[in-house]
């Protein structure tokens, strides 16, 4: 896409000499020698840039740049002067104007700063549009669910998107509370200011003070210069803390006194520096619990849990499953340029009989390892892993265990685990019983022992 220069001055061999320059660059240009009419042009053109005279026969340049300010037309304008409005020049970039250049200007003067002004719209345009990707991507709609647990998880959520406390987010591993903190960001009033994420279970004891608020050059022995902490990076918008419950009793002190008292002092200084950041707190640990073994401090504890979200793991809404598996699949599918239609009525049953321990995140890791070696349009129970499709196999048929003794029925369930276990693990190594056995937890010469019991065969 070409960038859109509007050049407006009255001079006209002056324009004549920047268009000709510019269009060498490959620039799309339009002229206007009057203030009206470069306003005119300005609405319909949408310029990038506008190099602007001072000095027009109507209108003065000043009026022109209040009007491309009022009228939010995203150009960067730069303004041409000669050498007794230079005043008025400053004046009109402390009002917004990029810079200036004095007549009579040097080319190469002007292609410098117009490639300058560019890299600034091209720099904001790519945040414009991560902006919106991300603000687009973080939607509740974006967190699929429809039973009526996440029903209330939304409902809670768009509530607290819209006041300022701090707001800890609970649940097992995997439930999605990264998630779930940033869709609350990008719905708030902050949305368009830093979501700073910390792990705090990944950071060494020693640093934790330097990562969240900083720290002065020669504060420590490896400062070697000075550091900007996740605090003020995230000043004005939100941090997010996951694993919170992992913070040492002497970080989780500095932690209640930053949140308190909304200031920081980096490491190895004095000055006090005002912070305005929402917290959302996320662990999978039992905070009330650590609070009674004295373990996490009780006043930083209800300073986090202004606002509380506990997200439910996958095997209490195993309703949800079939949506998750399609709104998956149709995400894998572009990424891995396939064409699964979806999962078929044998592997969803198998899935909602499975407990997921692993809880989305482990959803989501089988359909993607599943889709890789499926070759088919549909993902049958017998592309899913072992640890899913055994789930089936331990429970007895009725009619058929009829009239066995519970060994009897024992043995027969056991024997169909193990041959289904087997197949996989040959089918996901190639046939390779060496990395099947490994992969099934037993010895080659067992695995071998068994396919001969079983009638299985390996292509190794």
């Amino acid at each position: 896409m070409k960038f859109k220069i509007l050049i407006i001055d009255d001079e006209e061999c002056i324009r004549e000499v920047f268009s000709a320059l510019l269009k060498e660059k490959n620039y799309s240009v339009e002229e206007a020698e009057t203030g009206n009419q470069g306003v005119e042009i300005a609405r319909r053109f949408n310029p990038d840039i506008i190099l602007l005279d001072m000095n027009l026969p109507d209108i003065s340049g000043m009026d022109v740049l209040s009007f491309v300010k009022e009228s939010n037309i995203p150009a960067e304008v730069i303004i041409i002067t000669a050498y007794g409005t230079i005043k008025n020049a400053v004046e009109a970039t402390r009002l917004g104007a990029y810079d200036y250049l004095q007549k009579p200007v040097d080319n190469e003067e002007l292609l410098l700063l117009v490639s300058r002004a560019l890299e600034v719209k091209r720099l904001q345009r790519e945040v414009e549009e991560l902006r919106s990707e991300l603000s687009s991507r973080y939607q509740f709609t974006n967190i699929v669910g429809t039973s009526s647990r996440m029903n209330s998880i939304f409902q809670m959520m768009a509530k607290i998107s819209r006041v300022e406390g701090t707001v800890l987010i609970t649940g097992e591993s995997g439930t999605g509370k990264e998630l779930v903190a940033r869709a609350i960001h990008y719905n708030s009033s902050r949305s368009n200011k830093p979501f700073v994420v910390v792990n705090c279970g990944a950071i060494p004891k020693d640093l934790i003070e330097s990562e969240f608020f900083g720290h002065l050059k020669g504060a420590f022995t490896d400062a070697k210069s000075e550091k900007t902490g996740k605090f003020e990076l995230a000043n004005l918008g939100t941090i997010f803390l996951d694993e919170i419950g992992d913070l040492s009793l002497e970080a989780q002190v500095k932690l209640l006194r930053a949140i308190g008292e909304k200031e920081i002092v980096k490491v190895g200084g004095m000055k006090t520096i005002p912070i305005d950041v929402r917290v959302i707190a996320a662990t999978n640990q039992n905070l009330e619990e650590l609070v009674r073994r004295g373990q996490f401090r009780e006043d930083l504890y209800w300073r986090l849990a202004v606002l509380s979200l506990h997200l439910p793991p996958l095997r209490e809404r195993k309703e949800d499953i079939p949506l998750l598996c399609e709104y998956l699949i149709k995400k894998f599918n572009k990424s891995l340029k396939k064409k699964i239609k979806g999962v078929s009525g044998e592997g969803l049953e198998l899935m909602k009989e499975y407990s997921w321990p692993g809880n989305v995140r482990e959803l989501e890791s089988v359909l993607y390892e599943t889709m890789v070696l499926s070759d088919g349009f549909w993902i049958d129970g017998e592309d899913l892993p072992a640890r899913i499709t055994a789930r089936e196999s331990f429970e007895p048929n009725e009619s058929a265990d009829l009239g066995k003794t519970l060994q009897e029925a024992v043995q027969r369930s056991t024997e169909s685990v193990e041959k289904r276990m087997i197949r996989r693990a040959l089918k996901e190594t190639g046939g390779n019983r060496t990395h099947a056995a490994k992969k099934l937890g037993i010895s080659r010469k067992t695995l071998f022992n068994k396919m001969i019991q079983y009638d299985l065969q390996s292509s190794s």
